[in-house]
């Protein structure tokens, strides 16, 4: 069975840091684009980063910049988040999203891009 799982959410202070995993069942992540998107409560699904199959490419919102940074481990499967410095604005839920793609340089920022979805994971910040 395909899929991408997130782990790694929670509660924490404004300031704080948190970071988040995911991992795929079922394929091999190599060939994928990465992205983590997230959706606050009552708001649209919003673009948070991405990452090229290579790695060397990283694009990321103007409101995370700074704060987050992407990676991965295609050896390990799984691509990750780290969340530093963490603002009561950034509660959502975050989901991670893996789209096929034969251009190891390229990454994605457009929802519509990804092929398969994780069933997200929340990050609450709050004193």
């Amino acid at each position: 069975q395909v899929q991408l799982v997130e782990s790694g959410g929670g509660l924490v202070q404004p300031g704080g840091s948190l970071r988040l995993s995911c991992t795929a069942s079922g394929f091999t992540l190599e060939p994928y684009a990465m992205g983590w998107f997230r959706q606050a409560p009552g708001k649209d699904r919003d673009f948070v980063a991405s990452i090229a199959r290579s790695g060397g490419t990283r694009d990321y919102a103007d409101s995370v910049k700074g704060r987050f940074t992407i990676s991965r481990d295609n050896a390990g499967n799984t691509v990750f988040l780290q969340l530093n410095n963490l603002e009561p604005e950034d509660t959502a839920v975050y989901y991670c999203a893996a789209k096929y793609t034969l251009y190891p340089g390229n990454s994605y920022s457009r929802e519509t891009s990804y092929d398969f979805w994780g069933q997200g994971t929340q990050v609450t910040v709050s004193s």
